[in-house]
């Protein structure tokens, strides 16, 4: 499994992260999104690296923006 954290721009609301978890839930072999509202942390669970474009194409479809990739975070294999 890969747990890999992004940030995104834009969200304020509870209606925010609803969208965006469940653009991201959609994408193959992702197990789990978890979304910090605060800090626009975005956690993710996967079977494997997932490519940032297909990352940024879901939040983009949620109708908002994935931080520039230095901004964007960490990977970890667990």
């Amino acid at each position: 499994m890969t747990t890999t954290t992004y940030t995104v721009v834009g969200m304020n609301c509870s209606h925010c992260v609803g969208a965006v978890s469940t653009e991201i839930g959609r994408i193959p072999g992702v197990s789990d999104v978890r979304v910090d509202l605060d800090s626009g942390a975005v956690t993710v669970i996967s079977e494997q690296p997932l490519a940032e474009t297909t990352v940024r194409a879901a939040v983009d479809d949620a109708g908002y923006e994935l931080a520039s990739p230095n901004a964007s975070a960490s990977a970890s294999r667990q």
